[in-house]
């Protein structure tokens, strides 16, 4: 089956803001047909790193939350602590780290709750019953909401090629331990060649598996294969090896996004900003210069057709020569010239397989 998915370029003219656009966008798509009169809606969303600007605007999440509102919903903010030792990695810094970056109720409109408690241990198990996990740790505030959005900004990332709307909800509303779970496969090494001994990673490491002397040295029997020391360093000394297939991590991801949408799947909708497309995920404080030029926001009910539809889009365009694509910016996979160890492909595929949605779309343009 072909799912809908659709796009409004960021073109305007006197009248028509970049805010009344989107709210066209969600109107025309009858993206909120799910949400009831009284219901808690939760809209996921990544609130930013201290020191990263390239997230969504909370301008545009207070429209989204208008809309929702107008719905008779009751609409909160929310994200789930991190697994590394970042700015968001317990509820009180990741409130503080929210606020830094806009996100206050004066501006949104709405009230903030961390889907998994103070310090990443309020989650629900959820059963998938799929091929590595028979139930997934959810934040429990994402499980006992009666509806979801899931507003992403599209980007890349290391481990897995891009982060869509399959990961910021499958990684983004699993608990700590849930992230963790996901993360098992990675087993990052160190090139003493490279290393210098600046201990960045160390600051980074959630559970002190780096020590650092002259060089880094992991202690692998500490290490929980998080993967977030890979891109701190700033030598690129940090490689990820696998414990398993590469694969492994995507397909987790998914298993986790089943959970997230178990019971919602009638009451799910999905905003993708394919804008400020920068090559690493915005969990990193700082943001490189975006690999294509904005191209507009998606809508669809599919999770599935609109990671699709977005990674398409950005192939399709003419990549950055001043980005890290660099000499390469002319090809057409650009996540592939950024991580060529990494298949984007899988979490696509393995999401259409377990039922989430159709890679095989149709675009319709809201002008």
């Amino acid at each position: 089956m072909s799912a809908d998915v659709f796009f409004m370029n960021l073109r305007t003219k006197q009248g028509q803001s970049l805010l009344t656009k989107l709210e066209q966008l969600i109107t025309e798509t009858g993206l909120l047909y799910c949400v009831q009169p009284k219901d808690l809606v939760a809209i996921k969303l990544h609130f930013g790193e201290r020191g990263n600007l390239a997230y969504v605007r909370p301008q545009y999440v207070r429209r989204v939350v208008e809309e929702v509102k107008k719905k008779g919903g009751r609409p909160f903010l929310t994200d789930a602590n991190t697994l590394y030792v970042g700015s968001r990695s317990n509820a009180v810094e990741h409130l503080e780290t929210a606020l830094e970056n806009g996100f206050d109720y004066s501006a949104v409109g709405a009230p903030l709750l961390i889907a998994d408690g103070l310090n990443g241990k309020d989650y629900v198990s959820v059963p998938v019953n799929l091929k590595h996990f028979k139930e997934v740790k959810i934040g429990s505030a994402a499980v006992h909401a009666d509806a979801l959005l899931a507003i992403t900004h599209f980007k890349g990332h290391e481990v897995t090629g891009f982060g869509g709307t399959l990961k910021n909800l499958g990684m983004g509303l699993g608990s700590r331990s849930g992230k963790q779970q996901q993360h098992s496969d990675l087993l990052p090494t160190i090139n003493t060649k490279k290393c210098i001994g600046c201990g960045k990673c160390a600051q980074w490491c959630p559970v002190e598996a780096i020590k650092i002397g002259n060089k880094a040295e992991i202690q692998t029997e500490v290490c929980i294969g998080c993967g977030e020391c890979t891109v701190t360093c700033p030598q690129h000394a940090i490689a990820i090896k696998w414990k398993t297939e590469q694969d492994v991590i995507q397909e987790k991801i998914v298993e986790y996004t089943a959970g997230v949408l178990k019971g919602k799947e009638q009451k799910a909708g999905f905003i993708t900003f394919v804008t400020n497309v920068s090559p690493l995920c915005d969990c990193y404080g700082w943001n490189d210069v975006p690999i294509v030029g904005d191209i507009g926001i998606l809508a669809s009910k599919d999770p599935v057709a609109i990671d699709q539809a977005a990674v398409d889009l950005i192939n399709q365009a003419s990549g950055n020569p001043l980005s890290e694509l660099g000499s390469c910016a002319c090809e057409y996979d650009k996540f592939r010239v950024l991580y060529p160890d990494v298949d984007w492909n899988v979490q696509l595929a393995y999401g259409e397989k377990v039922g989430l949605g159709s890679r095989t779309y149709k675009l319709r343009q809201i002008d």
